[in-house]
């Protein structure tokens, strides 16, 4: 197989793109690095195709090394023919390679292999030899072995009908061709298997098209016949494929063999074709709609963790709770913590006008500005009180209701023990959530991804590979937003591409001891960091009081001389650019002509524009160009709601079918995904992105149920 072949077809990309892309990954280049820095080379691919190209890359790797084992156990064996070449070159998948193995694998002890060493080959092959004038009775006699259990004629030619089924069984091509006939024509069939009613009550009687089934209700049908609320199968015409394989055994003419034979390959599909086909089939779509919820949580991850900060503000973090009174903890503008304490509003002791003395005796010492309240527990009440709280204060004073999800999580680490050893796990969870506002990528990279809770049934996805998915978006998400150097913590510091965690706490170790970087270049003064690192590392961090202003942007230390030359082409200098002075400059480089500026440097187009943008805002942060977050002074109820309302509201979450918007009334509203664009959208996160801010209209309300259903607001 031509790997690179292969990817450029899947990828619709250049075989030379894909090469030359391979090439760098195979010298150990991080993704962010390769699309950040190498985009000549790649031809500009984006960090989500160079993903993708990645693990593609992993899988057809495997599949070629599954090849080559396969074929090295036939050839060990003696077995290896030239059809048999042929057949492992072409096969596509892993499940096709082994299909051809299926016939030279060790067997365990199986009712064929019994008969095989009952001698009774032989009159299998007789009966496969389909002759007009065999007397199968006759000849099966000649086969009883009293030793084997053979007693009878008729347990002979069971022992060879055996041995046939086997042999139909381990045909690859009728397995290739039930496969693919199961997959296209099947149907996945759910019944309840408990009269007890769940969220599972629209698969109690249900089926759908097994190639047509989208990934949120193949996942859902799998976790329901996992808690024991389903009974699951794919249904499928039996009577077309055993006809199949007749039609394939038999020969045209009719002979003594043909019922035996007929009857053999029933056996083969009920007892050995249809439950492994169908389980291939089961793990198949399972497998896809995996790496499909993957990418929906990547994405919504990825545009979590790009939630623009709120800076230069006082934050009081307020995390909800009944019994144990809400915690509270007031971070100022750079999230150091000035103030914790625990107060009791809500329910059972209801001391709201305790609370609201302490509370306002906090705000008006530390000047707070917003009020970041958890979504959890307890959180209606909270945000009613906190409403009131605020009408009464001389400061303007704005609420934010902020997702807790992981921050239980985070607050019993390891991590945020050794970070605040003074407070105990509820106050760690009130600093959490007053600093997810502040700088929301900084904060959420101390959870594991899995918890912050914007994904699509993840606790049923295979692990592993999850985490590594998850792993290579919150490094591109750092990686793009880049790190000061001086103020970053371990935890920032381990998803920066080149950067372990043990190289992160050793950066950490240096700047406590040695004092603050003064410069990008002193990162090779790090243990752990030599010239490969640190090539893959240096771009994506920044240190805004060196002296080299290009120390506090994006490009790479290796085009400092080519940014310098730049600006000395079109008439600027280093001051200009520290002063921000250079306003002109895509003016200037438009008349010097760009592809040939370009050539001069000896760079490319894609890179020098990279300059240029990183020359005009050193520092930029570009989640700052993102839709700011809404921040309230006013609560509202569901029991408000009423049809043809309408809200901004920020997208929270978003699934195969729709996204949930927070529209102010504590529980999240869905638009489905029919509602949230004007023409047809396959997959909701084609419309919608988690951080959204867009304009909703209620169409309905089931305050029972505690559900809002929405649509988008197109702007006429």
């Amino acid at each position: 197989m031509d790997i690179i072949a292969s990817l450029a077809e899947e990828l619709k990309i250049r075989y030379k793109q894909v090469e030359d892309t391979v090439k760098l990954i195979d010298e150990g280049n991080t993704i962010p690095f390769i699309a950040r820095y190498r985009k000549e080379i790649t031809g500009s691919l984006d960090d989500g195709v160079l993903r993708e190209l990645g693990e593609r890359l992993a899988a057809l790797r495997a599949i070629e090394e599954r090849r080559c084992e396969v074929r090295r156990l036939i050839d060990e064996q003696g077995k290896l023919t030239e059809d048999i070449e042929k057949a492992l070159d072409a096969a596509k998948t892993v499940a096709e390679i082994d299909d051809i193995y299926r016939p030279y694998r060790p067997k365990r002890r199986t009712r064929a292999t019994m008969a095989v060493e009952a001698g009774l080959t032989p009159l299998a092959e007789l009966i496969l030899e389909q002759n007009r004038n065999s007397n199968i009775t006759a000849e099966a006699e000649k086969f009883l072995n009293p030793e084997k259990n053979i007693n009878s004629a008729e347990d002979a030619i069971a022992g060879a009908m055996d041995i046939i089924a086997e042999r139909v069984s381990d045909n690859a091509e009728f397995r290739k061709w039930i496969r693919d006939f199961t997959f296209n024509k099947g149907n996945l069939v759910s019944k309840a298997k408990t009269d007890q009613d769940s969220v599972y009550r629209l698969y109690y009687d249900y089926n759908e098209d097994v190639r047509k089934m989208p990934s949120h209700r193949v996942l859902a049908v799998n976790r329901g016949e996992k808690e024991d609320f389903l009974t699951v199968k794919i249904e499928v015409d039996k009577v077309a494929i055993i006809e199949f394989i007749q039609g394939q055994m038999l020969s045209h003419h009719q002979s003594p063999s043909e019922n035996y034979i007929k009857l053999a390959c029933e056996d083969a599909y009920d007892r050995l074709i249809a439950p492994s086909v169908q389980t291939e089939i089961r793990n198949m779509i399972t497998a896809t709609a995996e790496e499909q919820a993957t990418k929906v949580f990547g994405e919504n991850l990825k545009n979590l963790l790009l939630t623009p900060p709120i800076r230069d503000r006082v934050v009081m973090g307020f995390d909800p709770a009944y019994r144990t009174g809400c915690k509270i903890a007031v971070v100022n503008d750079v999230g150091d913590v000035l103030a914790t304490t625990v107060v009791y509003p809500t329910p059972p002791q209801n001391r709201k006008d305790e609370a609201e003395k302490v509370l306002t005796e906090l705000i008006n010492k530390y000047n707070v500005d917003i009020i970041s309240i958890g979504n959890g527990t307890a959180s209606k009440e909270s945000e009613i009180f906190v409403c009131d709280l605020i009408k009464k204060q001389k400061r303007q004073v704005s609420y934010i209701m902020t997702s807790e999800a992981g921050a239980s999580v985070y607050s019993a680490s390891k991590l945020a023990s050794e970070e605040f050893p003074q407070f105990d796990v509820s106050l760690r969870s009130a600093v959490s959530i007053a600093r997810r506002i502040q700088d929301p990528l900084a904060e959420l990279v101390k959870i594991d991804p899995k918890a912050i809770g914007v994904g699509q049934y993840q606790h049923d996805m295979n692990p592993k590979a999850l985490s590594a998915s998850l792993a290579g978006v919150v490094e591109s998400c750092v990686s793009n937003v880049g790190a000061d150097l001086n103020t970053a913590s371990v935890s920032l510091l381990s998803h920066i591409a080149g950067i372990n965690a043990k190289t992160a706490q050793n950066i950490y170790d240096y700047r406590t001891s040695c004092s603050r970087f003064k410069k990008r270049s002193e990162l090779l003064k790090v243990k752990g960091i030599g010239e490969k690192a640190y090539t893959q590392c240096a771009g994506f961090l920044r240190v805004p009081e060196s002296k080299e202003v290009l120390d506090n942007t994006a490009v790479h230390p290796e085009s400092y001389d080519v940014a310098k030359k730049l600006l000395t082409e079109v008439g600027y200098n280093e001051n200009d650019v520290r002063e921000q002075k250079i306003n002109e400059i895509s003016e200037r480089i438009e008349k010097k002509g760009l592809e040939s500026l370009a050539k001069n440097l000896g760079i490319g187009v894609p890179t020098l524009l990279d300059i240029v943008s990183e020359l005009k805002k050193p520092g930029r942060d570009p989640r700052s160009e993102l839709p700011p977050q809404i921040l309230r002074t006013d609560a509202m109820d569901i029991k408000m709601l009423k049809p043809g309302m309408e809200f901004m509201g920020t997208v929270r979450n978003v699934a195969d079918f729709g996204a949930f918007v927070d529209i102010g009334v504590h529980q999240d509203g869905l638009v489905h995904i029919s509602k949230l664009s004007k023409g047809f959208v396959k997959r909701a996160m084609d419309a919608a992105s988690v951080g959204d801010i867009i304009k909703v209209r209620v169409l309905d309300v089931d305050v029972e149920k505690k559900r809002i259903s929405l649509e988008k607001v197109f702007e006429k």
